[in-house]
């Protein structure tokens, strides 16, 4: 077997932006929904970011992995990487494990390890939509299920060697670019979050957010983090890096300008809460277009998500009247949606290897249209039908007293000085 003699660079950038997208998860979205929801329900918030972690790592290492990045067919990978078998294989021989065809110049347990980080924060993600009302127990259980039928499955679509919407596949039925997780990642949470939402039902009482500084420190940490997920996903410490970098501040602070000037002129007051809302939902919708659009491009996609965000979180929620919590839905699935549809427009050939609509190619429009409608309706479907089960067999949902009385001491027996 051939020895493996990865690029010490790219390994680095690697290592590097593994532990910075780990980052995002605990501490910085534990933070960040921490501070948003009431007191007595900090610690169950918070406490749900951390098991989440170690359980997605164990899930997987065991299977996920596998499922989602090996070859194996169109819609799902395969069992040869199960419980990690083989990533060392020539270690004998003075190797360090075959890389994976994903990224060639880095080792594979580098590169399981940093996708590891984005199986991680999707589901945490999704957290935020049925905060201070689900039973610890049953979010354990949606999360293994969710993680395991729903996750694996569109990351090998869109991101599998042989995935059937595969930007990387030459023979993939529509070539959806989605660089770092628009579409994986945040319409998945997105969607997944608002069909929760909608099974459980309101909360029985809603208050003012705990700690916006809590929320402000996580926002933080998401946006240093987030260099480590956009500008990682290159999985090289190369040109396409950098333009991803810079691209994914620029977004940011245009989102978070926006958001600000939209809720100044709608409230009369800008808030800490917001223009932290606002970055965020920056960060998200350049997500998917990080790898293919330029800074102009990037500043449009900012500026734009930040409005479109902003009415997802206030006017979309009230209209219809669904309980998002922490606004799941309205950030996350809006923003990836958004991002992910004005990447086919904003996309530039000589950044990401593809064309967009300003560059003549209406056509890649066409197949974000279709990737972005295949992962909602099947992720909708999928997520609706885990949970129903769950709530018939062990139940979804806290009893009043329980909600009334707060999560912490009632799930966690401790409370939060």
């Amino acid at each position: 077997m051939e020895k493996c003699t990865p690029n010490s660079g790219d390994t680095a950038w690697m290592l590097t932006s593994m532990a910075l997208v780990l980052m995002m998860t605990v501490p910085g979205l534990g933070l960040f929904y921490g501070g948003m929801v009431r007191k007595k329900n900090v610690g169950d918030t918070v406490m749900t970011s951390f098991a989440i972690t170690c359980l997605i790592t164990v899930l997987f290492m065991v299977v996920n992995y596998s499922t989602a990045f090996t070859a194996g067919g169109p819609y799902l990978g395969g069992f040869s990487r199960a419980f990690l078998q083989g990533i060392l294989s020539d270690i004998n021989n003075g190797g360090i494990g075959n890389p994976s065809p994903l990224a060639a110049t880095i080792p594979e347990t580098v590169y399981m390890c940093f996708q590891m980080t984005f199986a991680i924060i999707t589901p945490a993600l999704i957290a935020g939509a049925f905060a201070e009302r689900m039973k610890f127990s049953a979010m354990l259980w949606f999360m293994t299920l969710w993680a395991t039928l729903v996750y694996s499955p569109v990351a090998h679509w869109v991101w599998g060697p042989d995935g059937f919407l595969s930007n990387v596949n030459s023979n993939a039925m529509y070539k959806v670019l989605d660089f770092a997780g628009g579409t994986v990642v945040h319409i998945n949470a997105g969607v997944a979050g608002l069909v929760i939402a909608l099974v459980l039902g309101k909360r029985k009482d809603t208050g003012p957010a705990h700690n916006v500084v809590l929320t402000f420190i996580g926002a933080s940490l998401l946006w240093v983090g987030w260099f480590g997920f956009n500008a990682g996903s290159a999985v090289t410490a190369g040109m396409q890096a950098g333009m991803a970098m810079t691209v994914t501040q620029i977004a940011t602070g245009a989102a978070g300008l926006s958001w600000m000037f939209v809720e100044w002129a709608a409230r009369g007051k800008p808030t800490v809460l917001g223009i932290c809302s606002g970055a965020v939902a920056g960060l998200v919708a350049i997500t998917p277009a990080s790898g293919f659009v330029g800074p102009a491009g990037s500043l449009a996609i900012g500026l734009i998500a930040g409005v479109v965000c902003y009415l997802g979180a206030t006017s979309l929620k009230h209209m219809f009247g669904y309980d998002d919590a922490l606004d799941c839905f309205g950030v996350h699935a809006v923003g990836g949606i958004t991002g992910a549809l004005l990447t086919g427009v904003f996309a530039i050939a000589e950044y990401g290897g593809t064309a967009g609509g300003i560059e003549g190619n209406w056509a890649q429009m066409t197949n974000q249209f279709i990737g972005v409608g295949i992962v909602i309706a099947y992720d909708a479907v999928a997520t609706f039908i885990i949970i129903k089960v769950i709530d018939l067999v062990i139940g979804i949902r806290v009893d009043e007293e329980t909600e009334r009385d707060g999560l912490d001491l009632a799930l966690h027996g401790e409370v939060v000085a």
